[in-house]
């Protein structure tokens, strides 16, 4: 008599029975056949054929998620087409694996991917490839939608505030507090209306410039340096009316339509000049200012406007007749074709005018200033 003992398949006998045995044994072989069936499948309790082919089966070979991470598919609702949409796949079964959002990764404290209470975190970094990705935050509810930043110190977001229809960026988490730059149609504000001063400050090399408001003047700065109050090139009040920190160099360009009112010019003022010739440079100002003091003066005019445009100054000249007077150039057409005749002691006051860039210079002398 050939029978073995088995509860399994792996324990059965190929060759059992042998043609010898008797048909009660047949009958015992049998019986161990059903036994090792319902003892190694024993899950299969109900009533419903298996379909699944071989090759399809043969796909949970080396899977290793746990029972309950298998049971996460009890309660699917796809249907059956849905699913197949995994028959042909190539994957294999560490890349199945995948899928279990709670192992992934290369150590317990190393994961890319984790999840717990519905929320999912990823430790590294995420890359959007593609022609035309995108990546969307939200699903066109009436709640807000928000990127946060968890820094050590402080935090910040940028988010949609929903409520009010603005993309923000701001400090903290909460959306709709210390907001630092919202925009709103075709609107960009700096600052949520606090009694704070705000920055746009311009990080540079060698010196930092920024524009904001003073909050504690409520003045508009522009001007050097990060802190207000300090070095402000312009500044603008509520009323529009400007305050300039420095001068303006037009490059000799026009000024349009001004009203000037308690202005001053500058004076270039030479002092005593010491014979030869003497220069009156108009870059250094437009009155000018010189005492006759020695051997005779030859006076040149330098650097006015170019023709075209109208150039004058004021000489006011102090003794200009004394230590054998004073010089001019021969480009000056004076006042009746005269040269004037100066004060040896006192003041002469002289206008020049030029229209060509100095080519002729009109001359005018004024009352002796005794």
């Amino acid at each position: 008599m050939a029978k073995e003992t088995a509860t399994y398949i792996s324990q059965l006998v190929a060759t059992n029975p042998v043609a010898s045995d008797s048909v009660s044994v047949g009958d015992d072989h049998l019986r161990m056949l059903k036994t090792v069936l319902k003892t190694q499948f024993s899950g299969l309790t109900g009533t419903t054929a298996i379909s699944s082919s071989e090759a399809e089966l043969n796909l949970m070979d080396g899977v290793t998620a746990t029972t309950a991470e298998l049971n996460i598919l009890d309660g699917v609702t796809s249907t059956a087409a849905e699913l197949n949409i995994l028959d042909g796949v190539t994957a294999t079964t560490a890349e199945l694996n995948y899928l279990d959002v709670t192992t992934l990764g290369t150590s317990a404290d190393s994961k890319a991917l984790t999840q717990a209470s519905g929320v999912v975190t990823i430790a590294g970094d995420v890359v959007v490839s593609g022609t035309t990705p995108k990546v969307t935050i939200g699903d066109a509810g009436a709640e807000d939608t928000t990127l946060l930043f968890d820094g050590n110190a402080k935090d910040f977001h940028i988010a949609l505030d929903d409520s009010a229809d603005k993309l923000v960026i701001g400090e903290g988490s909460t959306v709709g507090t210390n907001e630092i730059l919202t925009i709103t149609d075709d609107t960009v504000t700096i600052g949520d209306g606090a009694a704070v001063d705000t920055y746009l400050n311009f990080d540079g090399n060698a010196v930092d410039y920024r524009i904001g408001l003073d909050d504690g003047t409520d003045k508009l700065e522009v001007g050097a340096g990060t802190a207000h109050g300090t070095t402000a090139a312009i500044a603008i009040d509520s009323a529009a009316d400007m305050t300039l920190g420095g001068y303006i160099d037009f490059q000799d360009e026009q000024a349009i339509r001004p009203e000037i009112k308690d202005y001053a010019e500058t004076v270039n003022a030479i002092g005593n000049t010491g014979g030869g010739s003497q220069s009156i440079n108009l870059t250094l100002g437009n009155v000018v200012t010189a005492t006759q003091t020695a051997s005779e003066t030859t006076y040149s005019f330098d650097n006015p406007s170019g023709s075209g445009k109208c150039c004058s100054f004021t000489l006011i000249l102090t003794n200009g007749a004394s230590n054998s007077g004073t010089a001019w150039p021969s480009s000056v057409d004076w006042e009746g074709g005269t040269e004037p005749t100066l004060t040896s002691s006192g003041v002469d006051i002289l206008s020049f005018m030029t229209v060509d860039g100095g080519t002729i210079w009109y001359g005018f002398h004024s009352t002796d200033m005794k």
